[in-house]
């Protein structure tokens, strides 16, 4: 394995499986990752890195947003940006993903546009997952052209264990009668993704619905989600995280996957839904028109009435009559883990100089 540079990541969640995914090229290529969770700990390591290194940055909210007022947030924003400026002087380079257009739990307003566009100024790359993010937090902060680099979310082909479990196995296990429609929401249960307007519209659709409904609940109690699901509605809840070898027990028992979010820049439940061959419903906003738009798989609901329109979606049973194999397979085999893995070596490459062969210094 060639000694390769040093890529410090912020935050590292070892389970996160999009972090583990991007990672899988540079990782065999001999890049050595080190992380960091918290505020404190993103100055400390940021000391570290010199020539041939690099700094990612991805969820920007531990950074201002865990404050403890105003005035903790300023100092957190200044200490962080000069850290970030003194490890560049020393020859480390700096990567900002925009997973966000700004975070959900938005507490300082102000710190956080300053933290945006500090990180944009010193960055030596924007690295966006779908071609119209700049337009998207334009009014947030201003991109560089010349700085942002689309290298999209990966699918989760040959991650998860699709054929593991089949249709049938998997309906039965939810006792769910071959005529009903089973909806699927999978995910944290936060009030923007609008869960909602999902129990709202399952509700109102005459004929077999039965809403499926996992995910650990944040910002609320499982008992108020409870409340809002009716006593004439089916619905299988399970307030909790869903195991990744459970996974396929959910989404093949799937007809439709809903995600009716608030407020979506980015989400890899799309292609966690692709891979797992679930059509699914989205917001109709312009940029995922732009980017799922052409897709049969995907329709969208109107966000002026986000009940209401997907209900009439969820009672047209011929909605996704026409969709094939084929037509999901296009779609994930472009952005394949190891090719979108790839990708990212390549950058690293570039901005550390080559770093497979030389650049960074053990430590």
């Amino acid at each position: 394995m060639k000694n390769a540079g040093s890529v410090l990541v912020f935050p590292t969640w070892p389970e996160n499986p999009y972090l583990n995914l991007l990672e899988l090229s540079a990782r065999a290529a001999g890049y050595r990752f080190a992380g960091a969770t918290t505020h404190s700990e993103l100055l400390r390591e940021l000391r570290r890195l010199h020539g041939g290194d690099v700094a990612h940055i991805h969820w920007t909210t531990p950074l201002v947003q865990e404050a403890a007022d105003e005035a903790d947030a300023g100092e957190r924003l200044r200490t962080l940006l000069d850290a970030l400026r003194a490890a560049r002087r020393r020859g480390a380079r700096l990567i900002w993903t925009i997973h966000n257009r700004l975070p959900h739990e938005l507490r300082f307003r102000e710190g956080e546009i300053a933290l945006y566009r500090g990180l944009a100024d010193l960055a030596d790359v924007v690295h966006a997952m779908a071609p119209d993010t700049a337009r998207v937090v334009a009014d947030v902060v201003a991109l560089d052209p010349g700085k942002v680099r689309v290298i999209p979310h990966p699918s989760y082909e040959g991650i998860y264990d699709v054929g593991g479990v089949d249709r049938e196995t998997a309906r039965a296990a939810f006792a769910l009668a071959p005529q009903e429609r089973a909806v699927l929401f999978l995910g944290q249960i936060r009030p923007y993704k609008g869960v909602d307007a999902l129990i709202e519209a399952a509700a109102a659709v005459d004929g077999d619905i039965a809403l499926l409904l996992a995910g650990v609940v944040k910002e609320q109690s499982a008992d108020d989600v409870a409340a809002l699901i009716p006593d004439g509605l089916r619905a299988i809840t399970h307030f909790s995280f869903v195991p990744d070898g459970d996974l396929a027990r959910w989404f093949r028992a799937a007809d439709v996957a809903v995600f009716p979010y608030r407020a979506i820049l980015n989400s890899g439940s799309v292609h966690l839904a692709a891979t797992f061959r679930v059509p699914v419903v989205l917001p109709d906003e312009p940029h995922l028109r732009e980017q799922f738009g052409a897709e049969p798989w995907v329709a969208f609901f109107d966000t002026a009435r986000p009940a209401a329109s997907i209900a009439e979606l969820l009672a047209d049973r011929d909605l996704f009559e026409a969709v094939t194999e084929a037509d999901f397979a296009a779609f994930t085999a472009p952005i394949s883990p190891w090719r979108t893995a790839r990708a990212y070596r390549a950058l690293l490459d570039e901005l550390s100089g080559g770093a497979a062969g030389g650049g960074g210094r053990a430590r």
